[in-house]
C-alpha cells in the first residue's frame, strides 16, 4: 500500500476552476437577494408604522397621525417618505406636530444609496391619520384611502389604504 495521499496538481486547478465558476455564478444571485430583502424590509417598516398608528389611536381615543419627516420632530412637506416619518399624537387634529403633542415613535430614513423612493397619492401624499375609531381620516374629517408607493426599480410595493383604514400590500411596478 502506498503511503503518499494528497491531490496532484491537475486536480487542483480543476478543483479551484469549478469553485471559480460556481462562485461566479452565485453571488450576483446572493446580492440581488440581499437586494430585494433591503427592499421588503423598508416596505414592512411603513406597514408596521401604519399598523401602530392605527392602534395607538383606538388605544389612546384620539386622532394619530403618521407624517414624513426628515428630522424626527416635526412634519416634512416636501419630498417622500424615504426621508423617514414619524408617528404622533395629533388630539387637535391638523396633521402637524404642535408643542404639546407627544411623538410615539420616529423611523429612520432608509438607507442612501438603494435608490428606494416611498411617495404617495394625493389623499396620502403628506400625512395618514387615523381618528379614535380606527378609520383612516382627513384632517377634513373626509374618509383618507389612498396608496403609498415604495419603489427599487424594477421592483415596486403598493401600500393600499382603504376606506377603513385597513391596509394591503401589493405587488407592482415602479412608474
Amino acid at each position: 500500500m502506498n503511503g503518499d495521499s494528497g491531490f496532484t496538481l491537475l486536480e487542483l486547478i480543476v478543483t479551484l476552476a469549478v469553485a471559480a465558476i460556481v462562485l461566479t455564478l452565485g453571488v450576483p444571485s446572493l446580492q440581488e437577494w440581499i437586494r430585494n430583502n433591503r427592499f421588503l424590509t423598508e416596505v414592512d417598516a411603513l406597514v408596521a408604522a401604519l399598523h401602530l398608528t392605527r392602534s395607538e389611536a383606538v388605544k389612546r381615543g384620539v386622532r394619530v397621525t403618521l407624517c414624513k419627516s426628515a428630522n424626527g420632530t416635526s412634519c416634512a412637506h416636501e419630498g417622500g417618505y424615504e426621508q423617514g416619518w414619524i408617528v404622533f399624537a395629533d388630539p387637535n387634529n391638523n396633521a402637524t406636530v404642535d408643542a404639546d403633542e407627544e411623538v410615539i415613535r420616529v423611523f429612520e430614513a432608509i438607507a442612501a444609496g438603494t435608490g428606494t423612493t416611498l411617495t404617495g397619492n394625493k389623499p396620502v401624499e403628506k400625512y395618514v391619520s387615523y381618528a379614535a375609531d380606527g378609520v383612516a381620516r382627513l384632517t377634513s374629517g373626509a374618509f383618507q384611502a389612498g396608496t403609498l408607493t415604495a419603489c427599487m426599480p424594477p421592483k415596486a410595493r403598493r401600500i393600499v389604504i382603504n376606506s377603513v383604514g385597513r391596509v394591503n400590500v401589493v405587488a407592482a411596478t415602479c412608474p
